[in-house]
């Protein structure tokens, strides 16, 4: 007879930002990169945005998380962590994963910034146009 898994890892990404999760059944504790996650994300705007795929689930106070995130700036990193999460309560529970599809939390956000042209001050801009 098999055991089910008590702890459910996954990998998100967004922009330049990377975040490995590590879902633990427990109270609703919250650990990135070894802080509380006020401490991390100080924005109520982004603590909402990342809790998003728990509150659609109702499983909030069901996992514990862990997270490590790299590399990115604050919004990216959030985005790669709600990303991560949905991903790993996916895997936790396969039921959950239409809920999760039909709200968007498993796309994967593709866009990314583009590289600067040979010949020009940045991606796209010009250098000014002189007739004469």
């Amino acid at each position: 007879m098999t055991e089910k898994a008590s702890e459910f890892s996954a990998t998100g990404r967004r922009k330049e930002a990377a975040a490995r999760v590590r879902l633990a059944e427990g109270t609703g504790t919250w650990k990135v990169n070894r802080r509380p996650m006020e401490d991390y994300f100080p924005s109520e705007a982004l603590r909402h945005y990342i809790r998003q795929p728990l509150m659609l689930t109702g499983t909030e106070s069901k996992y514990d998380v862990f997270a490590t995130l790299a590399g990115g700036g604050v919004s990216g990193q959030a985005g790669a962590l709600r990303h991560a999460l949905a991903r790993a309560l996916s895997a936790a529970d396969g039921s959950l994963r239409e809920v999760l599809k039909g709200s968007g939390c498993l796309t994967r956000d593709a866009r990314m910034k583009e590289r600067k042209k040979a010949g020009r001050p940045g991606a796209r801009k010009r250098f000014q146009f002189s007739k004469r």
